[in-house]
């Protein structure tokens, strides 16, 4: 019986291996756990031993297990070597992960720019909270963040700031008292920068408003609940008006956060093609990096 060794589950146990189980590997290959657990199956069936067992709630490789992991990099820096000799590379798919606020403005820009800049990387997008995308990174489910606030992480590669306005109801007027603001849930980049804003002009603040999304920010302050700060590119959301009268605040650091097995050269591509993107940005600007804790 011929017996082969496929690209596919190769890449599945070294998957295994890397990011420390078949939970991680598959969310890493962008596969279902059956999917990686019959690659294992294929691979233990064309060697004829067992390469991973069970050891508790988690999983350990056999002897054999170890001695294929070996060959089975060996076989894979090959094979993506060949295609790079040749100008084409692995089909790896990136995730990206972004907040709401950068999804809304950038996405669609970014999504087209990184298709020209990275051809041969399919790229998938997760929208979600700060916090969640950096735990993301952390446990290999996203690739590359979009993220505001300013960070010293060696993870992000800072990309340049983001204007930020205040808006309200049409109509809505300061109160004589604290000025209620409309934020996201704690913790977050623009919560935390609409209270300092504030308390440093010596301008008192509540929270009338809180929500887990853009949309339910949006909602709260449309229905006269309060004043957002937001990043919208200069553009102004449905149903909102410029605040006139509070004072201006600083603008936002925005960073690309890669995670630690992203080549340094896909992360300065994603923010070469990020940076014509932000308004004010030089052409002649660094890379980039996108951190928001909303």
């Amino acid at each position: 019986m011929s017996r082969t060794l496929d690209i596919a589950p190769l890449r599945s146990l070294v998957a295994i291996a890397d990011r420390g189980g078949f939970g991680r590997a598959a969310s890493s290959l962008h596969l279902s756990q059956a999917a990686v657990s019959q690659h294992v199956r294929r691979l233990e069936a064309s060697v004829g031993h067992a390469l991973v067992t069970r050891a508790g709630r988690g999983s350990r490789f056999t002897v054999e297990g170890e001695q294929l992991l070996g060959h089975a990099r060996r076989v894979l820096a090959a094979h993506d070597e060949a295609l790079r000799c040749f100008g084409v590379g692995s089909d790896e798919t990136l995730v990206v992960g972004s907040t709401e606020h950068a999804a809304a403005q950038l996405l669609p820009r970014f999504a087209a720019a990184l298709g020209e800049a990275l051809p041969h990387h399919g790229v998938q997008f997760r929208i979600d909270r700060g916090t969640a995308l950096r735990e993301g990174l952390a446990a290999g489910r996203v690739s590359l963040a979009l993220l505001l606030g300013p960070t010293g992480d060696p993870r992000a590669i800072g990309v340049g700031d983001l204007e930020l306005t205040w808006f309200a109801a049409a109509g809505w007027t300061l109160p004589a008292g604290p000025v209620p603001v409309v934020a996201f849930d704690a913790p977050c980049a623009l919560r935390s920068r609409a209270i300092e804003t504030l308390d440093g002009h010596g301008i008192p603040s509540v929270v009338g408003a809180e929500a887990t999304n853009l949309a339910g920010v949006h909602a709260a302050t449309a229905a006269g609940q309060g004043v957002a700060l937001l990043a919208t590119l200069g553009d102004t959301p449905a149903g909102l008006v410029p605040v006139e009268g509070l004072p201006r605040p600083r603008p936002m650091p925005l960073s690309i956060w890669a995670a630690a097995d992203v080549p340094a050269r896909v992360a300065g591509t994603a923010c070469d093609a990020l940076r014509p993107l932000l308004p004010g940005v030089p052409a002649a600007a660094t890379h980039l990096s996108l951190a928001e804790g909303a």
